[in-house]
Parts: structure tokens; C-alpha cells; sequence
């Protein structure tokens, strides 16, 4: 069954432009034109999601496109979803303890913040993350969840 290209963003709810950059960079073709439009096989939806999943798990396009066979199939490493998702357990653990120690700054008994402990160490780690690479580099306290961000420091 052949959709037309208005068929295909009614169903997919992407914009033609999107269709037509998808086809440039070869994750998609048309079948061919029906007047001046295009008409897509039917599989083009399900590679529309394969898609739409790729880029919402972080994937880019050159690597969702190194996914996808002619005819709308897909030939997924594993090994990459499987890095992908300890990418993802690691950013959960950063922003968590990120979360966590907001939670603590907005509760915090100090007069002021800067005078929390724990506000001052959460300003450190978030200029460290800012200034170092990711390559190579140790886990901070904060991508760590160590040490727990909703305990103050005693003073001492």
C-alpha cells in the first residue's frame, strides 16, 4: 500500500520538511510521485518510529540511520542499545542526585544559602562538570550520588 505524503504526517505527525530531510540524509525514500507529490510505502511509518525511538533515546542520525535496512527493517546492535542504556542509568544518577540536593537547598535550616555546606559542594560539582571532559575523567560526587546530597556537613 502506497501513503501519500500527507498520509504519511497525518499518521507519523512529522512535517513534510522533516520527511524530506529524513530523505536526504537516506533514512527514508519515496516510491515515487503521484503529480508533485511524493508517495511513501506503507513501512515508512514503522521506520518513522524506529526513528522517532532512536532520537528519543539519544541516538543521532547517522546512527539510526547505520540501524535501518531497505524496506523499512532494522538491523539493531544490541551492544549499542545496551550502551545507550547505561548512558541513560547515568545521567538518571546525576540528575537525581542533582534533584536531591535542590530538594535540600530549597529546605536547608542555613540562613542563606551560601552558607550551606552542601549548597557550596553542589556549586562545586556543577562548575567542575562544567570545566572537565567526560572521557577519562572520575565520576564526581555528583554523578555518584556520593556523598548523599540531602545530609549537611557538620561544621567543625
Amino acid at each position: 500500500m502506497t501513503l501519500d505524503i500527507g498520509d504519511v504526517v497525518a499518521r507519523a505527525g512529522v512535517p513534510p520538511s522533516t520527511l524530506r530531510f529524513y530523505e536526504e540524509k537516506g533514512l527514508i525514500a519515496a516510491t515515487g510521485r503521484r503529480g508533485l507529490r511524493r508517495q511513501y510505502d506503507a513501512s515508512v511509518l514503522q521506520t518513522l518510529s524506529l526513528i522517532a525511538l532512536g532520537r528519543t533515546a539519544g541516538f543521532s542520525l547517522d546512527d539510526i540511520a547505520g540501524m535501518l535496512l531497505p524496506q523499512g527493517k532494522a538491523n539493531i546492535d544490541r551492544e549499542r542499545l545496551q550502551a545507550k542504556a547505561e548512558d541513560i542509568d547515568k545521567t538518571i544518577r546525576q540528575l537525581s542526585a542533582l534533584r536531591d540536593g535542590l530538594r535540600h537547598a530549597a529546605q536547608c535550616p542555613a540562613t542563606e544559602h551560601l552558607a550551606c555546606p552542601q549548597f557550596q559542594r553542589l556549586m562545586r560539582l556543577a562548575s567542575m562538570k562544567g570545566t572537565k571532559g567526560t572521557k577519562g575523567a572520575k565520576a564526581s560526587p555528583l554523578e555518584t550520588g556520593s556523598p548523599r546530597p540531602g545530609k549537611v556537613a557538620k561544621a567543625g
